[in-house]
């Protein structure tokens, strides 16, 4: 990676996408330190950690680099355009009309899907800075009897600019990522995501070591083993894919031969990516998360399913994990429109007839690859719920989905920019 990195430094015009995107972050992360009006950080930042943690809004902190829980602009950060892109890309499946769009409309096609996720994420934004509002004005009416003020002036303009600051935020943020994407390396959102990840990293994993080092040193060398092994195995899934082999029969046009070539159909192991375990953890942390706002803190309920330490907790993320990834792998994947262009353009597998038998091999493969995927998922998330049963009063925020989000981008990063450099270095013919 670092070769890939310092290769690319010396090209005059990735230099420039770099730097490019350098300042880009840099002009984000100055923006998620900055406060939205009428709002008292500290004992915001205090009612979070106390209130808030342990529910769905841990995972938005966690996707918004802290922000969320500080009451600043980028507070809702990305989670509004991932939402809306997930909303268009289901709707694409569900409305014939998005559906042609997507499939025939080619790249004008596209730009108009993009104008509609981009008006769909302003709507989110809208609708997801009021209820932050409303969850503040609950909040600051509780607090304010302890003396702890969430808001530090109550009324119509103040909401109105407290909503409209969360909503432009979010819409800056998209317009950041889109900037990246363009002008610079590439994966706009994914790269903000993973800075708002990385930015974790010091308050969530080297303080809390630092702090156990003297008394629990044998602690802190097991984590770091682990962590690289963490990561070790992230990269070797996300890198596997199971190879179906395709033969294409020969064809005589005119007087050419065409076809008659072996070749490979590849399917990912994890192809849906890390959005299995973001849509479980939201629904896991459902039922805390109205606990949270109901009042309710303690009980058997709460202790034994709905806390994240509890095993039945764990199980019933386990079992969403799974069933989030069959769910997108029958989205993303269509065994039936697979085996038709296979038959079109005279492919087959070896021992399988072109058709319905061709779409029934490959669908049995992919539930094979699914299953062994969202185990992979389920083990990756799962560990750090158990690491912090293991370790107590030690808490570290960093979960397996950072961990498969940082790896999965810094992956995508590096080919994006080995590809761009291949095409620069590239030897046409006349040149040989």
């Amino acid at each position: 990676m670092f070769t890939t990195l310092r290769n690319a430094w010396k090209i005059a015009d990735l230099r420039k996408k770099i730097l490019f995107t350098l300042l880009i972050v840099l002009l984000y992360r100055i923006g998620n330190v900055v406060p939205v009006p009428f709002v008292n950080v500290s004992n915001m930042s205090a009612m979070f950690e106390q209130e808030l943690s342990g529910t769905i809004f841990g995972l938005f902190n966690m996707m918004s680099g802290n922000a969320f829980s500080m009451a600043t602009i980028f507070a809702l950060s990305i989670q509004p355009y991932i939402n809306a892109s997930i909303i268009i890309q289901l709707l694409t499946i569900a409305i014939p009309a998005l559906e042609r769009l997507s499939k025939e409309g080619g790249e004008e096609g596209k730009k108009k899907i993009n104008k509609i996720t981009q008006l769909t994420t302003v709507a989110l934004g809208l609708l997801m800075g009021f209820a932050y509002y409303v969850m503040l004005a609950n909040y600051n009416t509780t607090y304010s009897a302890q003396g702890m003020q969430l808001l530090t002036q109550t009324g119509v303009m103040p909401a109105v600019v407290i909503i409209l600051s969360f909503t432009a935020g979010a819409t800056l943020v998209m317009w950041l990522g889109d900037q990246i994407t363009q002008y610079g390396i590439g994966n706009g959102i994914s790269m903000i995501l993973f800075a708002n990840i990385i930015a974790r990293i010091p308050g969530g994993i080297i303080m809390p070591m630092i702090n156990m080092l003297w008394e629990k040193w044998y602690w802190v060398l097991a984590l770091i083993v682990a962590m690289l092994a963490i990561i070790v195995f992230i990269i070797f899934v996300s890198q596997a894919e199971r190879r179906i082999p395709v033969q294409y029969a020969k064809r005589v046009v005119g007087r050419k031969v065409y076809g008659g070539q072996n070749t490979h159909l590849p399917i990912k192991v994890n192809m849906s990516g890390v959005l299995p375990i973001i849509f479980a953890q939201s629904i896991a942390s459902l039922p805390a998360t109205i606990c949270a706002f109901i009042g309710v803190k303690s009980g058997w309920w709460y202790d034994n399913v709905f806390s994240s330490t509890s095993v039945i907790y764990v199980i019933i993320y386990l079992l969403l994990i799974i069933g989030f990834s069959y769910f997108y792998a029958t989205v993303q994947y269509n065994p039936v429109e697979v085996a038709n262009n296979l038959k079109k353009n005279g492919g087959f597998i070896p021992g399988f007839r072109p058709g319905r038998p061709t779409s029934d091999f490959i669908h049995k493969v992919i539930n094979k690859i699914t299953l062994f995927g969202a185990i992979y998922l389920g083990i990756v998330a799962v560990l750090p719920v158990l690491l912090g049963a293991v370790m107590g009063d030690t808490r570290f925020s960093f979960g397996g989905t950072s961990v498969i989000i940082v790896v999965s981008v810094a992956l995508e990063t590096v080919a994006a920019i080995e590809a761009q450099m291949m095409m620069r270095n590239y030897s046409g013919f006349l040149e040989k």
